[in-house]
């Protein structure tokens, strides 16, 4: 499996207790690139973190820096290796963004001068139809000489090369099994000494000196067998002298099956006897690592992006179901509005509004064809300018049909053609909104910016340009109803469309200036890109509102409407007010992560799937040592405690122990 050995070197041997051995080991290798093998559980992404922590600790100036990335989130059918690699740093690591101090090509550079050591892991995660090609890429993307480490289980990677290739220059490490004498000196060291589970080790060893090939002994050859059996016997009251029971446990499998189904409750009743108030019961939380387990699982993933947990709901998971779901959130945000138009502002009266609220909900279906198309459209033209989607998105969707009811109701007494212009008008807001927040769909990654001031000249220059061009559309299509002899507003020296414009250019222009990149001392992590997402969502939340009001509202106040109790001027305002702004927002939201994040962990909180708070209880089992966080996402520690919960959701028996076994995981609530 590995190259050959002219190119290679020697063979290689080393021990990885020692961290100045380590990094020079993988300093001595003729390339510097390793591929590091073993089966489930055998300590490979250990093994590649400890090796990235030595060569930390013994870098020297000009050294590269090793940096560990997931492969689970590689797909070679869509992309090559270097174009992963640069989408990974960028978002891993957002202050790179910085191209004034960095450069716009940082991270070309960064592996162009062998500035850094990927350290790839797992490439036995990807769909065995694409672990070949995914060799295949790393092959012909990365150059021969750039410093690289590989983690595979064994004999996937024994199938990829047979289909590809063996990884050019790279060395080929194997661990070697856990000896028990090791295992069992390291569990009696991390037990209390004088404890009754010492005389349970005690008892294990004499079992196990007289059987060396029990199925306990078996097990325990495994790194991460013997990790789990610390955290289920080691630091708790479980007596270890249960593994000697060979009719409760006939195989290894069965071992590892209950080391496995019980870490979960035991690290939580832990938990509990230490924090009572804060911690989370036993059994409601393993039935959520379940689900979390089974809907990762249902995805083809080992990584819990919470700004993809909209996949999971049917209500959510397709863009015409999306567009649908936005619209009725939409309705009962009217009703919630019109209420309390009536009883605190008392505009409109409760007749108005039983006239008026028909026709509002009708016209918030507008966006669904918006929404459904701008849905398409992302899925399959990502990179297509967000100007040019936007007028594709509003130009081939039926947008303004709806809004003829409520437009001939409010302006059909008007002269001429001018009750066409509020569609007009109404799809330049669409495309307004659009234009600054993108395609009202789920963007591939969250925002994680902050508002910064940096860059302020070059900042303050494309947000002239841009109120400038939003400024000069504006007022030509007020301007051409003027030539068509339509007095959209009220004539005098005011040009409307240029102050509209203006207002809505330097709406625009915030937006971008909240999307400044993200400052170097941010960390990208779970809870931060939420809190970022957050943020930018409830400001382009707020600006589209202005945004969308400006131009739509205005028709809506005119002042030459007929005095018919309906359609006062102060009612119209009111309306324009409320409703523009509120589907200006809901565009610019259907545009952002965290809302769609949010509608998501309600819906399935709300049928006891997910915990109400789940960043929380993320954070919890993060730090209980069950999940591990690499850069924004959660996995698990362990790929095979995932998927023992996605076929195991059950705790044990407390009599038996014994746990139906599953052919297949848990079904999660998705598509």
């Amino acid at each position: 499996m590995a190259d050959h050995r002219q190119l290679v070197g020697a063979a290689v041997v080393c021990r990885v207790s020692d961290p100045q051995v380590l990094a020079a080991m993988f300093r001595s290798l003729a390339r510097r690139r390793l591929v590091v093998l073993g089966s489930g559980g055998s300590g490979k992404t250990t093994f590649a973190v400890l090796l990235l922590l030595a060569l930390l600790r013994t870098r020297t100036t000009g050294d590269p820096v090793p940096v560990l990335f997931s492969l689970s989130s590689f797909d070679p059918a869509r992309e090559c290796a270097m174009s992963w690699l640069r989408r990974r740093i960028a978002a891993d690591y957002p202050a790179l963004a910085n191209t004034e101090n960095f450069g716009a090509n940082i991270v070309e550079d960064l592996f162009t001068e062998h500035r850094l050591i990927p350290v790839l892991d797992g490439l036995d995660e990807l769909p065995e139809r694409s672990r070949a090609a995914a060799l295949v890429s790393i092959n012909e993307t990365l150059l021969s000489n750039t410093p690289l480490v590989l983690t595979c289980r064994t004999a996937d990677y024994v199938r990829a090369v047979a289909e590809s290739s063996v990884l050019t220059g790279a060395v080929v490490l194997e661990p070697a099994p856990v000896r028990t004498s090791d295992a069992l000196a390291l569990l009696r060291l991390a037990t209390p000494p004088g404890s009754d589970r010492q005389r349970g080790w005690d008892a294990l060893a004499r079992h196990l000196d007289h059987q060396p090939q029990a199925p306990a002994a078996q097990a325990l050859t495994s790194p991460l067998m013997v990790a789990l059996a610390r955290s289920v016997y080691a630091e708790t009251d479980h007596d270890p002298a249960d593994l000697i029971d060979t009719e409760r446990f006939p195989t290894p499998a069965d071992v590892e099956r209950h080391l496995l189904g019980a870490l979960v409750p035991t690290l939580y009743q832990r938990a509990r006897r230490q924090h009572p108030a804060r911690s989370w019961d036993p059994r409601q939380a393993q039935g959520y690592l379940a689900q979390l387990a089974a809907g990762m699982h249902a995805q083809g993933t080992y990584d819990l992006a919470w700004w993809q947990l909209y996949r999971w709901t049917p209500a959510l998971a397709g863009p015409w179901r999306r567009a649908w779901t936005w619209a009725l959130i939409t309705c009962g945000a009217l009703l919630l509005t019109t209420v309390f138009l009536v009883v605190v502002l008392d505009v409109p009266s409760w007749p108005e509004a039983q006239r008026w609220f028909p026709l509002s909900a009708l016209e918030a279906f507008d966006f669904v064809p918006v929404l459904g198309l701008s849905g398409l459209i992302a899925m399959r033209e990502r990179g297509l300018p967000r100007a040019s989607a936007a007028l594709a998105a509003v130009v081939c969707s039926p947008v303004g049909l709806t809004a003829l009811p409520g437009t001939w109701v409010y302006y059909g007494a008007a002269p001429g053609t001018l009750p066409v212009a509020p569609i007009g008008f109404f799809c330049f807001s669409i495309w307004l909104v659009m234009m600054g927040v993108g395609l009202p769909s789920p963007p591939h990654m969250p925002n994680r910016s902050r508002p910064a001031r940096r860059r302020w000249r070059r900042q303050l220059i494309r947000a002239l340009v841009r109120v400038a061009a939003v400024a000069t559309i504006s007022e030509t299509m007020f301007a051409s109803y003027r030539i068509a002899g339509e007095a959209v507003l009220p004539s005098g020296t005011v040009p409307w469309g240029l102050v509209i414009g203006i207002v809505v250019g330097i709406s625009l222009a915030a937006l971008d200036w909240v999307r400044d990149p993200s400052t170097a001392d941010d960390v990208a992590t779970a809870a931060s890109s939420v809190q970022a997402d957050r943020l930018i969502s409830l400001i382009s939340g707020a600006a589209c509102a202005v945004v969308f009001l400006i131009p739509d509202g205005a028709l809506r106040a005119l002042p030459w409407i007929p005095s018919d109790p309906l359609r006062t001027t102060m009612f119209m305002a009111v309306m324009g007010l409320f409703h523009g702004g509120l589907i200006g927002s809901v565009i610019a939201l259907a545009a952002h992560s965290w809302p769609h994040y949010t509608i998501a962990r309600l819906l399935l909180a709300a049928r006891g799937k997910l915990p109400w708070r789940l960043q929380t209880f993320l954070a919890d089992a993060h730090q209980l040592g069950i999940l591990r966080q690499v850069g924004p996402v959660y996995q698990f520690r362990h790929a095979r405690l995932q998927h023992h919960l996605a076929t195991h959701p059950r705790l044990p028996d407390p009599r038996t122990d014994r746990q139906p076994d599953r052919s297949s995981p848990v079904q999660p609530t998705t598509t």
